[in-house]
């Protein structure tokens, strides 16, 4: 079961489960678990002609604090700081992009349920 994991399993089943709700949502994965020195983009998509970098946070229950309470202003500034030397790095220039993260959480059934939060800071 998805929340008997070890910590690492979890944010991995976690992103493959995000992404796979985010392309029924339109989105088109570009790439996954995007490594840039010490940081990491969790999924790099795209949402009618915009670029999103997205986060993904998974929490087996309440007790483990909600998920997007963890996207604080110093994990921000982290993620607009990976996303410049994305583009950068991919001489892509300045396209139109936005942040936006999942928050998966166990629901009442205990199953997971996804909750996406568009444009959920700026850089």
């Amino acid at each position: 079961m998805w929340w008997r994991q070890d910590r690492l399993e979890l944010g991995r089943g976690g992103e493959a489960l995000a992404e796979r709700f985010l392309c029924r949502q339109g989105y088109r994965t570009i790439e996954r678990d995007v490594r840039l020195g010490r940081g990491q983009i969790d999924l790099v998509m795209q949402e009618k002609g915009v670029l999103c970098f997205v986060e993904v946070k998974t929490r087996r229950n309440a007790g483990a604090g909600d998920p997007l309470e963890a996207i604080h202003r110093r994990k921000q500034r982290q993620l607009v700081y990976l996303a410049r030397r994305y583009l950068q790095q991919r001489r892509l220039g300045e396209p139109p992009c936005r942040f936006d993260v999942v928050a998966i959480r166990s629901g009442a059934d205990g199953l997971p349920v996804c909750e996406l939060v568009r444009d959920a800071f700026w850089a």
